[in-house]
């Protein structure tokens, strides 16, 4: 029983996951290992490269614009004062140093020393307010960082706005084709009002037609009696 293999379960599992890391690798290979997948890849780069190159050109305009200090600029002045610091250390081991070899000499060159190290300690309260300029620097960073963020919002503003004013010609046209309405509408009552007085003159008209009427009637009767009368006359 001691001798018979004791069954693992992830074994197969394990064959399975290398034969796949195989055939993948494989198909990587395959599909970077070509001329045309080289060209697609310097292509990216070198549009990527491009981008990047005039992003940092234009962050550099802007920041000259307004006065502003760069990453560039920023590292500069922190390599800078890395380096003044090196040589301050290295200055003030040297005094120190200097200190130990003539410290029998005299006393006047101590106190030449000691002026020496009191300029070293200058230096290094500079080297202070340096650094808490470049944390003033950060500081700027970070309100142009949010003043990049208002000149958007002043963008979206603009946009509205111009939006408005679109509208606002809108409604000046329409209320000049109101006006126009108004003017219309004034002169559809000045021609009812002249129909108006039209109606009454025909009304006029008319009772005068109907007088005419019985004038003729009236007329035509008289003349047929007239006629009755002669005709009588006549008769006798």
């Amino acid at each position: 029983m001691s001798n018979d293999k004791k069954y693992d379960p992830y074994k197969g599992f394990r064959q399975l996951s290398e034969m796949w890391e195989q055939q993948m690798n494989g198909v990587l290979s395959t599909f970077t290992d070509t001329n045309e997948f080289v060209k697609a890849s310097k292509i990216g780069m070198d549009s990527h490269s491009r981008y990047m190159e005039l992003f940092r050109k234009n962050q550099e305009l802007i920041a000259s614009y307004m006065n502003l200090p760069t990453k560039k600029d920023i590292a500069n002045v922190a390599q800078l004062s890395i380096q003044a610091e090196d040589k301050i250390d290295l200055l003030e081991e040297q005094i120190w140093e200097m200190k130990d070899e003539f410290i029998s000499i005299n006393k006047e060159n101590m106190e030449f020393f000691e002026e020496i190290v009191k300029v070293t300690k200058q230096l290094k309260t500079e080297l202070s307010k340096t650094a808490k300029e470049l944390a003033e620097t950060k500081k700027m960073n970070a309100s142009l960082q949010k003043l990049s963020e208002g000149l958007a919002d002043t963008k979206n503003m603009k946009a509205e706005l111009q939006a408005l004013r679109e509208e606002l010609a809108h409604t000046n046209s329409v209320q000049a084709e109101l006006q126009e309405l108004k003017l219309e509408l004034m002169e559809s009552n000045d021609i009812k009002a002249e129909l108006q007085d039209l109606k009454q003159e025909l009304v006029q008209f008319a009772e005068i037609k109907n007088q005419l009427a019985q004038l003729k009637n009236m007329d035509v009767k008289e003349k047929e009696e007239e006629a009755a009368l002669v005709g009588v006359g006549a008769g006798k």
